[in-house]
């Protein structure tokens, strides 16, 4: 939430982000993805984002971006190792691709990509790529993502201190624990509440540009 980011389907910095300038559009009905209004859909975020929405009806929103700590731990094609309490509320739920196509230009790469999530997978380390959360709120999506990218850089930051001291011995967190971890914590109603405090934060922070809604938005059906 508080790093600067763009959206490979808004291709805006978030904190630039109104009402005024989201367009919305419906690749099915009852569905949206968003572009701006005086700039086309980016096709690669709009191929990952539709292509997850279509084999995941449980997936109300994805977050995607290439973040620092994101593209360089997914370099490894390596997954997350349970080093911290936090990242156990990720137990069993991240998919970590073992293959990059390149820039997503078709259909085909998103529904990969919706492959490698399976029917109950939350987050995803896309190789030589970047970072993906989903999640049946806006909220939880969020938060997951904040989550994973911390994960990331933390992992990085345990690997170079143990490469600059190989006496250095990681405790990883045994499985039993991790899974109960999460059964309390990977909760979807309590990922919203968790990410409450950051919305809260933005809101305040955006003044009122944030608050004018989106009620005079129209949806146009591709």
């Amino acid at each position: 939430m508080g790093e600067r980011t763009g959206s490979r389907v808004f291709q805006w910095v978030w904190s630039l982000t109104t009402h005024t300038r989201v367009h919305p559009h419906a690749y099915q009905p009852n569905t949206t993805d968003c572009g701006f209004q005086n700039r086309p859909v980016n096709s690669p975020g709009f191929f990952i984002h539709s292509e997850i929405h279509k084999a995941r009806h449980d997936v109300h929103s994805i977050r995607h971006a290439h973040t620092i700590a994101g593209r360089a731990w997914t370099v490894f094609g390596k997954p997350l190792e349970m080093i911290t309490q936090d990242v156990c509320d990720l137990y069993g739920v991240i998919a970590t691709m073992n293959e990059y196509s390149g820039i997503v230009t078709a259909e085909g790469e998103g529904q990969e990509i919706a492959r490698w999530l399976g029917p109950r997978g939350k987050a995803a380390l896309l190789l030589n790529h970047g970072l993906l959360t989903v999640g049946s709120t806006v909220d939880e999506a969020s938060f997951l993502f904040g989550l994973l990218d911390r994960s990331c850089d933390i992992q990085l930051r345990v690997e170079a201190a143990k490469c600059g001291n190989p006496m250095l011995q990681k405790n990883i967190i045994p499985d039993e624990l991790a899974r109960l971890n999460f059964s309390m914590a990977g909760e979807r109603n309590w990922l919203y509440v968790e990410a409450q405090p950051d919305i809260e934060y933005e809101i305040e922070m955006a003044g009122d540009a944030i608050r004018q809604g989106i009620d005079d938005v129209n949806v146009d059906f591709l």
